[in-house]
């Protein structure tokens, strides 16, 4: 491939991650919701995010070899500090076409969505020596082909499709 090519695209991915990061999960301004107020219902509500990765072919071991070593040790942590509820890995178990194939998904049940965004300081609380973490969660990254994280809603199949 070319490696000018290789380059833009590393970069192009880089960039995105760095933005997903950056925008993050809205997080409460010091204001507090009136008790009985619609705020105040959202804040109480569990926040339930998918995240999928399409890994490189051939490099789904590696990939999640790395993602075990520090994403599921913060997961746990933030699940023993009451901010994440649950949460669930699934790999396939058949193939799928190319454009809709997927490796790992993990469903993430957030006690709220104000408290969605604390892995990045329990990661520097678990893992200090920061200059290892990140290069390795770097090389994670540049074995994704594809990641999406997708806030989910579930539903009563009796109601009208809303909340």
């Amino acid at each position: 491939m070319d490696t000018k090519k290789t380059k833009r695209s590393q970069s192009w991915r880089l960039a995105l991650t760095a933005l997903v990061l950056s925008v993050g999960i809205p997080q409460a301004h010091g204001q507090q919701p009136s008790p009985g107020s619609s705020s105040a219902q959202a804040a109480d509500k569990p926040y339930l995010v998918e995240w999928d990765y399409k890994v490189k072919w051939g490099h789904a071991d590696e990939y999640w070899q790395i993602f075990k070593k520090y994403q599921i040790p913060i997961l746990n942590r933030e699940k023993e500090l009451g901010y994440v509820k649950s949460y669930t890995v699934y790999r396939p178990g058949l193939h799928t076409s190319e454009d809709s194939r997927w490796e790992y998904r993990i469903v993430v049940v957030y006690k709220n969505q104000a408290v969605a965004g604390q892995g990045s300081s329990i990661a520097k609380e678990l893992f200090p020596d920061q200059k290892t973490f990140k290069r390795e969660e770097n090389h994670r990254w540049e074995l994704v082909e594809a990641h999406w994280d997708l806030p989910i809603r579930q539903i009563d199949p009796n109601g009208d499709g809303s909340e």
